[in-house]
């Protein structure tokens, strides 16, 4: 593939569309062609998928919630981002199979290790180019949440330990992975900005 995937990850309320932004604006600056998305979602089947593991009122299964989200993005990939990265384009990601081993894996006490077979049997093997982890306290990251004043959905709503042992889940992950950057949240957007163009614009040559 000649494109370039960049996912962004972290918990609820860090700022990973504001980056996502700010990102696709500078590349498309740059004269690159973006595809910008997100999971779930990014298909009509997966916005489908969305309504149901993040607003489905009532219990969904863990391990079910855990094959939505691979379904979705065995859709997702197939449908949308291979075909941007085979025609060269910079395909940015809000979440992937890092955030199914971080929630459904350590937030719903399932096996990390299962969780992430299943994604990269789902994904035909495709590992990002570039993981953006943007990490910020749980308690920060609640009340960045409750200022914004939106309805939670089903994960946000979860409890503060189950936050916790995702951001945990996440900087294990980060720990041992050379394709992530690991940036801290709670600076001012801009500066987060630029320590990503940086790596990025190494990434492109």
């Amino acid at each position: 593939m000649s494109g370039l995937f960049i996912t962004l990850e972290g918990g609820d309320g860090v700022g990973k569309s504001t980056q996502a932004q700010l990102l696709e604006e500078w590349l498309t600056a740059q004269g690159r062609t973006v595809v910008r998305t997100r999971e779930p979602g990014g298909t009509e089947v997966g916005e489908q998928i969305r309504e149901i593991v993040l607003h489905h009122r009532g219990d969904i299964a863990p391990r079910a919630e855990a094959l939505l989200y691979a379904a979705d993005r065995a859709h997702h990939i197939a449908t949308k981002v291979r075909p941007a990265l085979e025609a060269g384009m910079v395909v940015i990601q809000d979440r992937y199979i890092d955030s199914s081993v971080a929630y459904q894996g350590a937030g719903r006490v399932l096996a990390g290790d299962t969780i992430r077979d299943l994604s990269m049997w789902a994904v035909d093997g495709l590992l990002p180019d570039l993981t953006v982890l943007l990490d910020l306290d749980e308690t920060a990251a609640r009340q960045r949440l409750d200022a914004a004043e939106k309805r939670f959905d089903r994960l946000e709503a979860e409890k503060a330990e189950f936050h916790a042992r995702v951001r945990a889940a996440y900087l294990d992950m980060a720990a041992t992975d050379p394709r992530f950057i690991v940036l801290d949240a709670a600076r001012e957007p801009e500066a987060i900005a630029s320590d990503i163009r940086a790596r990025v614009e190494q990434l492109l040559g």
